[in-house]
C-alpha cells in the first residue's frame, strides 16, 4: 500500500498594484533583500551556519526594528541560511544579492481566488493589495483540492510577479508493470514487463531533435573557430552565435517535452513504474546564448555526431532534461519513477 505524499505545484502570475502602493511594496522588497544580505554577511565567516534559535537570538531584535513582522523575520533567517549553505557546497565566494525577491509566509498574506486579488503584509503592519492577471489554465487550482502555501513576490523590469505554491496530499497508484526506458541519439526504446517478468510490450519512439540541435551547435562553434580572436567584439558574430545556440536550446526543450509526454502516456496506459538507466554522466548545462563554447573540445569538421567529442555533453543535457520532465509528468499522473544504477 502506498503512503500519501505531498505534491506541490507553483503558479507564476503577474500582479498589478494600485497607484500609490507600488512604492510601499518596492521599499519592502529592498529592505527584505538588504536584511537577508545583512544576515549572510555576518554568518559567512563562521565555520558552520548557526541554528534557527541562534539566528533568532542574533538578529530578531535588529530586524523587527525595520518594521518586519515575526514571520518575515523567520523567512529572512531561512533564506540567508539556505544561500550560505548552497554557496559553500558549490565552493563559491560570498554571495551578493541583487534581485528584489521575498518569500512570504502563509500568515502574512490573504489570497482571494474568487476576486483574483492578493493582500500582502509589508513593513510596519501595512497591507498592499495586488490585482492578479489570472490565466484560464490556472482555474484548475480553484476546485478546492489544492491549498495555497507560501508565496514568493518578485520585482523585475518594472513588473511584479507572484509565485503561488499549491499543495495537496496524494497516493500513488499501485504499479502493475515495469517500464524500462533507454534514451538514444535518435530514438527512445522502452520495454514493458509485468511483475512476473513476462514481456508485455516493446516500442520505439523516433525523434530528430538531437540531430537538429547538434547542427546549430556546430554552426556556432564553426563561427567561433573562424573568428577565434575577435568574435566577442563583432556584433554580428555574437548575434548569430546566440541565435543558433538559442535555437539548439529550444529544440532540445521542445523534443524533451514531446518524448516525455509520450512516455508518460504509455506508462499511464499500462499503469507502469518508469525506470531510467543512470550512467555515470558528467554535469552539463542546457545551452543558451551566453554559454562559453570556447571551453568545450572542438567539434570534428567531418564525421558522424557520435564520433564528435562534444556529442556526449549535448546528449547528456537532453537526457537530464527528459528525466526532469518525465518526473514532473509522472508525479502529476500519480506514477512511480525509479533511477537504476
Amino acid at each position: 500500500m502506498s503512503l500519501p505524499v505531498r505534491a506541490t505545484v507553483t503558479a507564476r502570475v503577474e500582479a498589478v498594484t494600485p497607484k500609490g502602493d507600488e512604492g510601499l511594496l518596492v521599499e519592502f522588497l529592498k529592505t527584505y533583500r538588504d536584511s537577508v544580505q545583512l544576515v549572510i554577511d555576518e554568518i559567512w565567516g563562521l565555520e558552520e551556519a548557526p541554528s534557527w534559535m541562534e539566528l533568532h537570538s542574533m538578529f530578531y531584535c535588529r530586524l523587527v526594528k525595520y518594521g518586519f513582522r515575526a514571520h518575515h523575520v523567520s523567512e529572512i533567517y531561512k533564506r540567508a541560511k539556505e544561500v550560505v549553505e548552497s554557496t559553500r557546497r558549490n565552493s563559491g565566494s560570498k554571495p551578493v544579492l541583487k534581485k528584489l525577491t521575498a518569500r512570504i509566509h502563509a500568515l502574512d498574506y490573504r489570497l482571494y481566488l474568487d476576486k483574483k486579488t492578493l493582500r500582502l503584509a509589508v513593513l510596519h503592519d501595512k497591507w498592499v493589495e495586488l490585482k492578479l492577471n489570472w490565466y484560464s489554465f490556472l482555474n484548475k487550482y480553484l476546485d478546492g483540492s489544492r491549498k495555497p502555501g507560501e508565496i514568493i513576490v518578485s520585482y523585475m523590469y518594472g513588473r511584479f510577479y507572484v509565485y503561488i505554491t499549491f499543495h495537496r496530499d496524494v497516493v500513488f497508484r499501485e504499479p502493475q508493470t515495469v517500464m524500462g526506458v533507454d534514451l538514444n541519439f535518435n530514438n527512445i526504446t522502452y520495454t514493458i514487463i509485468d511483475l512476473n517478468s513476462s514481456l508485455v510490450s516493446i516500442g520505439v519512439m523516433p525523434f530528430k531533435g538531437l540531430k537538429r540541435a547538434l547542427h546549430y551547435r556546430k554552426l556556432a562553434e564553426e563561427l567561433q573557430r573562424r573568428h577565434a580572436r575577435n568574435w566577442r567584439f563583432l556584433k554580428w558574430a555574437r548575434r548569430a552565435r546566440a541565435r543558433w545556440l538559442n535555437k539548439a536550446r529550444y529544440i532540445l526543450v521542445d523534443t524533451a517535452h514531446y518524448v516525455s509526454k509520450r512516455l508518460v502516456e504509455v506508462a499511464r496506459e499500462y499503469n507502469a513504474v518508469i525506470v531510467f538507466e543512470v550512467p555515470f554522466l558528467r554535469t552539463t548545462a542546457i545551452f543558451h546564448g551566453e554559454t562559453n563554447l570556447s571551453t568545450s573540445p572542438p567539434l570534428m569538421a567531418t564525421g558522424s555526431p557520435v564520433s564528435s567529442p562534444v556529442f556526449p555533453s549535448l546528449k547528456e543535457a537532453f537526457i537530464n532534461l527528459v528525466k526532469s520532465v518525465v518526473s514532473l509528468l509522472a508525479h502529476s499522473s500519480l506514477l512511480h519513477l525509479l533511477n537504476c544504477y
